[in-house]
């Protein structure tokens, strides 16, 4: 990701892949910190908001998880309370690395919010949950926002919202992306970053899932 000021900002994704344990998060962090990153990210939610209890799994993750675990029951595992996230907050200072976390629903948000966090996660996914912009964008908060399957008039759209929400312009950063895990390299197409930049004149940046780091380094090449 690019500041206004052209300096790079790299992201190390936690996501949920601390599995519900506190030590295995600090390790994460650890790791972020030690390799040069300048924040690391998880992700914020309430299993009751985002999935029902009798959601069933993803192929893919039962193939590394209990087939007979409800999707709810698995989401549930991975949810981390204030008092955890208060405890990662104060760990990422004292490794000096910005904590970041994406939230998935409306609770989330005023958590992080009264956390006061002053960088807030937009996932692709949520680039069309008006009500979802609209509460992020009052916040007045910097805003990364990550474009996934959209098209550019949604992409257009969810700016508006989050500007006439109270966020300024400056604050945002687009993030070109691709949903497909891992993403093939004919799928890239890096060219989505300029593309974003010249139609709204936005900080931009790439959000990565291809494997290797050849791809990351393109993006940085490319402004």
């Amino acid at each position: 990701m690019y500041s206004a000021s052209k300096e790079v900002f790299i992201i190390a994704e936690a996501g949920v892949n601390h599995n519900g344990s506190v030590e295995i998060a600090k390790k994460l962090i650890n790791v972020a910190a030690e390799s040069g990153a300048n924040a690391v990210k998880f992700q914020t939610f309430k299993a009751e908001n985002v999935v029902t209890k009798n959601a069933q799994k993803a192929n893919y993750q039962k193939q590394t998880t209990d087939t007979l675990e409800s999707q709810f029951d698995m989401i549930k595992k991975l949810e981390l309370d204030t008092n955890t996230h208060e405890e990662l907050i104060s760990y990422c200072q004292e490794k000096r690395i910005t904590f970041l976390s994406t939230p998935f629903d409306h609770d989330s948000i005023n958590m992080l919010s009264d956390l006061d966090l002053g960088i807030f996660k937009i996932p692709s996914g949520e680039i069309t949950n008006l009500p979802y912009l609209r509460h992020i964008g009052s916040l007045g908060k910097r805003i990364i926002l990550s474009t996934g399957m959209s098209n550019i008039a949604e992409v257009g759209e969810a700016l508006n919202i989050l500007t006439s929400s109270g966020t300024e312009k400056k604050d945002i950063t687009v993030l070109h992306a691709n949903t497909m895990y891992p993403t093939p390299m004919e799928d890239v197409n890096l060219n989505a970053m300029l593309t974003i930049q010249k139609e709204f004149g936005v900080a931009i940046g790439y959000s990565d899932h291809t494997l290797g780091i050849e791809v990351d380094i393109a993006a940085v090449a490319m402004g």
